[in-house]
């Protein structure tokens, strides 16, 4: 592999895309790996950012869930393919494609955690959603609210207010969600692997956080690094940003299963549903007369065992 490492070429002044329009141009430096790409690592990693959104919302679909998660699911695939035409182009119109949709799509998990009341969280026999008119005037505040900011930064071009309120809209589903599993949940198993799947997705996105910082403020030692001793290609498993866009992907698919199976704990559903942990780590909500065809635990890090075999002898969970 060492071998096979050759210096990074001079980064041009221009790539396919034309003149950088973006109000941000991250450390990649652009259009050294391809012509046509001007982030290379940080665009192709988003890739893994729209699977993983899309199968959270194959998984919902075929669980059955309500259409809340297909949407939070379709949402943040948006935000994968926003974030994909922003690096590779760094334009401005593509940019506002990735930024406002992370916005967007948080909103719906927001929503959908601030229409919950005692009522609706206590277990019983069938979903209780909440009254149409409280579902209508949450969803009304939270459209209105976003407008203004979309139309206050399109004007002011202000990168610290997207990212601000996309921090708190975070922190605001962290924070309510955490309660209700805490108050609500009443299965210590369930509990425990509900905080297991929690905990995992935070600190995933706490690490992909201080990646994207290091990538920020210490942006001309990394070049360095890459240019005078990694090269090509390992220099592009350097690019800090890149797994910021891993490392977020793989928290929101946990975050986004254990909201799932919040809302089949408080709806009572526990006993059509589990919670699995493909291979001990990947954690994934299951009907439980569903094959699984992988190792699975019940725990993270848990003992797997075999799904098949288990399967095949009659035990269906």
């Amino acid at each position: 592999m060492l071998g096979l490492r050759k210096p990074y070429p001079p980064e041009p002044s221009q790539g396919y895309w034309g003149t950088i329009t973006s109000t941000i141009d991250w450390c990649e430096e652009n259009y050294v790996v391809s012509p046509y790409i001007a982030e290379w690592s940080n665009t192709i990693t988003n890739s893994c950012f729209v699977l993983l959104a899309l199968y959270t919302t194959y998984c919902s679909i075929r669980n059955g869930l309500e259409f809340r998660f297909h949407l939070i699911g379709f949402g943040f695939a948006l935000v994968g393919v926003g974030s994909w035409l922003f690096h590779m182009t760094l334009q401005y119109r593509y940019q506002l494609l990735d930024e406002l949709p992370m916005i967007y799509a948080t909103c719906i998990p927001t929503w959908s955690l601030l229409c919950e009341n005692r009522d609706t969280l206590q277990p019983g026999s069938n979903i209780r959603k909440a009254p149409l008119k409280r579902q209508f005037n949450i969803g009304l505040s939270l459209t209105i609210f976003v407008l203004i900011l979309t139309l206050v930064y399109l004007v002011t071009q202000i990168s610290e207010i997207h990212q601000t309120v996309y921090g708190a809209f975070t922190v605001i589903v962290v924070i309510l969600s955490g309660k209700y599993a805490h108050d609500y949940v009443r299965d210590d198993l369930a509990r425990k692997s509900m905080y297991q799947c929690m905990a995992l997705g935070m600190l995933l996105f706490f690490i992909g956080f201080v990646s994207w910082n290091m990538d920020n403020q210490l942006c001309s030692f990394w070049i360095h690094v890459r240019r005078e001793w990694l090269k090509l290609p390992l220099g592009m498993f350097l690019e800090l940003h890149a797994w910021w866009h891993l490392l977020t992907a793989a928290g929101v698919y946990c975050y986004i299963v254990f909201l799932q199976y919040l809302r089949i704990q408080t709806q009572g559903l526990s006993h059509r549903y589990l919670l699995i942990w493909r291979w001990g780590f990947v954690p994934e909500l299951i009907r439980k007369n569903d094959r699984v065809h992988t190792k699975y635990s019940l725990q993270f890090a848990g003992s797997c065992v075999n799904a098949n075999l288990q399967y095949n002898k009659g035990k269906r969970f």
